[in-house]
């Protein structure tokens, strides 16, 4: 009785592992198959948080861009704004409805002939995070759909709602109140220098090896600023927020020795007082065109006048 039990239980686990190889080789098998869309070109026209809107409490968006066709059931082709081609990738089915291809991770809500639903995730090793770049869902549309049935172009699609607005604009209102308050902005924070004495560089800090996609340089963006002719020779990176009318409010100095932070703070924001408000002109972040506080870090380097 208890080895017929076994070899019951033992099949039971065979046939489910090969169940599950299966699906790994044979498409058919799996939720959805690329094949019953191959040749179709979807455009993206919408990319919605769980909300239903295009941004998040902390302001991040990402603008619906992407254009696709499945080639065959292993290969996407992508648009390339850089090569100007439809690039070809693999397409890797992974388990459930998971997929990869341009070095993206999407899982699969929806597909018709008409529209796709996938669901972008952030996948770190083989963990898939549960944060804010795992919560966006991008909607696809035909090309034939939007011309011929729906008669508008992708372009219009993609533009942000009524509903952004509303929702940006009391964002906007809320955390202007307060400098302490800010939201990422998708129109980042500008310093356009007045003087040959300064120089501004927005750095780029994405890596995909340490899970740091370009969202990331959108969220946090970093700044490095050097001033000639400075009174001293100084090296800090800071955290600031830039309010809605341009003003830098200091926030943090990183790297100092914690019962030196407020008096270091003072000095750097003595700094962003004299130096960067009169020698740049300080732009704000906007979202929709709306200017709002927003979070930045900057190093700013100052370089004394070198005397004989």
């Amino acid at each position: 009785m208890i080895r017929n039990f076994c070899l019951l239980l033992y099949a039971i686990v065979l046939c489910s592992s090969c169940d599950f190889a299966s699906k790994k080789t044979n498409p058919k098998l799996r939720d959805y198959t690329w094949e019953s869309v191959k040749g179709i070109r979807y455009e993206e026209v919408r990319r919605r948080f769980k909300n239903g809107l295009s941004f998040n409490q902390e302001g991040f968006m990402q603008k619906p861009s992407w254009i696709i066709e499945v080639a065959a059931e292993d290969t996407m082709m992508a648009w390339s704004p850089q090569k100007q081609i439809m690039q070809k990738f693999f397409l890797q089915y992974d388990h459930g409805n998971l997929y990869n291809f341009a070095e993206e991770w999407f899982k699969v809500k929806v597909m018709t002939t008409d529209s796709l639903i996938l669901q972008r995730v952030q996948v770190n090793g083989k963990l898939v995070l549960a944060d804010f770049r795992s919560d966006v869902n991008m909607t696809f549309y035909a090309q034939r759909y939007i011309k011929n049935k729906l008669k508008t172009t992708a372009e219009k699609l993609q533009r942000p709602t009524k509903a952004d607005t509303v929702f940006i604009t009391k964002r906007a209102n809320a955390v202007n109140l307060n400098s302490d308050s800010a939201f990422a902005a998708t129109e980042p924070v500008q310093f356009i220098p007045k003087s040959k004495i300064v120089t501004v560089e927005k750095l780029v800090t994405a890596n995909k090896l340490e899970g740091r996609t370009t969202a990331y340089d959108y969220m946090f963006p970093q700044y490095k600023i050097v001033i000639n002719r400075a009174y001293k020779d100084f090296a800090y990176q800071i955290s600031a927020v830039v309010d809605f009318q341009g003003g830098i409010h200091v926030k943090n100095v990183y790297g100092v020795l914690p019962e030196n932070v407020e008096s270091k703070k003072k000095n750097m924001q003595a700094v962003a007082d004299i130096y960067i408000r009169n020698l740049f002109n300080v732009l704000p972040g906007t979202s929709l065109g709306i200017p709002h506080n927003s979070q930045i870090t900057m190093m700013i380097i100052g370089k004394a006048i070198k005397r004989p």
